[in-house]
């Protein structure tokens, strides 16, 4: 049985194409409630899609980091 690296060259391409856009979403909404700048972290979030672990590792940080306060009008 022949094995065609084309083929999985093609699927891993799909792969990564397919992550970016996944993974920049996940940085975003963890980013709105992490940070004051989610679309930088949904920049980041999507580079680091190339390399799948890397985005891996990058939102388990942000998850793990504290939610910014929030402020309510009613608070003195």
């Amino acid at each position: 049985m022949s094995f065609s690296l084309t083929l999985f060259g093609e699927f891993l391409a799909f792969f990564i194409l397919f992550c970016i856009p996944i993974f920049a979403l996940i940085s975003y909404k963890i980013g709105k409630r992490k940070t004051t700048m989610p679309g930088v972290l949904a920049f980041v979030g999507g580079c680091l899609a190339v390399f799948p672990l890397f985005g891996l590792i990058f939102i388990a940080l942000l998850a793990l980091k504290q939610d910014l306060p929030k402020t309510s009008p009613y608070a003195h």
